[in-house]
C-alpha cells in the first residue's frame, strides 16, 4: 500500500458463497501463525439505510444507502490496516457497484453517472491499497440460519456472482479463485498457501 506498510486481501463473492465464514477462519489461522493479522466486517450489516431497507421495510434500495456502503469499503479498511502486516477485508467497493447496478434504477437522475464515476474511483485506487482478490464461487443455500439480511437479493445470486466477478476483474487487482467444493479447512489451507506464495503473510 502506498499509505501502510500492509498486505490487503479482499474476500469476493455473491451472497451465501462462504465469504464471512472464509474471512474469519483466515484471519485465525494467520493468527496463529503469528502474523500480525487485522479483518474487517461486512459494512452492510451495521449500515443504518440497510438496516431501515432490509430489516424495517422502509422501501427499496436507493443511492444513499449504496454511497453509504461505498465510501464504509474504503475508509474502513484504511483504518483496519493501522499497525498490522496483513488485513483480511469481507468484500470490496467493486462489490457495491456490481449489486448498485442490480438492484437501483438506472433512469434515475444521476444514479448512472454516480456509478461510473465511484467505479473509475475502485479502478484507480484498488490496485494501490489490494494486494489479491480471493474470489469464492460456490453458492450456499441463502436462507440457512434465517439470515434476514439476504431476504431482498434471494433472487440474484447467480446474476450477482457474474457481475461481482466481472466487476473485480475491473479492478485490476489479481483474483485468486477458489477452487469450488472445498471444505473450510481446505478453503484456508488454499488461501493461505496462495497469500503465502505471493510473500504476504510472512510471519
Amino acid at each position: 500500500m502506498p499509505i501502510r506498510d500492509c498486505a490487503v486481501i479482499g474476500i469476493e463473492g455473491t451472497q451465501a458463497a462462504g465469504k464471512t465464514t472464509l474471512v474469519h477462519a483466515l484471519t485465525a489461522h494467520f493468527r496463529e501463525q503469528s502474523v500480525g493479522v487485522a479483518c474487517t466486517g461486512e459494512p452492510a450489516r451495521t449500515s443504518p439505510f440497510m438496516e431501515d431497507i432490509v430489516l424495517h421495510d422502509t422501501g427499496p434500495f436507493d443511492l444513499p444507502a449504496e454511497i453509504d456502503l461505498f465510501a464504509q469499503h474504503f475508509t474502513v479498511p484504511l483504518r483496519a490496516s493501522r499497525h498490522h502486516q496483513l488485513l483480511i477485508t469481507d468484500k470490496t467497493p467493486m462489490n457495491v457497484i456490481a449489486l448498485a447496478r442490480l438492484v437501483l434504477d438506472a433512469s434515475e437522475p444521476g444514479t448512472g453517472a454516480v456509478l461510473a464515476a465511484a467505479e473509475a474511483l475502485c479502478r484507480a485506487w484498488m490496485p494501490l491499497t489490494y494486494d489479491a482478490i480471493v474470489y469464492c464461487r460456490d453458492r450456499y443455500d441463502q436462507k440457512a440460519g434465517g439470515d434476514r439480511m439476504r431476504e431482498k437479493v434471494l433472487t440474484i445470486q447467480d446474476e450477482a456472482d457474474d457481475a461481482i466477478f466481472e466487476a473485480c476483474s475491473r479492478s485490476r487487482v489479481p483474483i485468486l479463485a477458489v477452487p469450488l467444493g472445498l471444505s473450510v479447512q481446505e478453503r484456508v489451507q488454499w488461501t493461505a498457501e496462495e497469500v503465502g506464495r505471493r510473500g504476504l503473510a510472512a510471519a
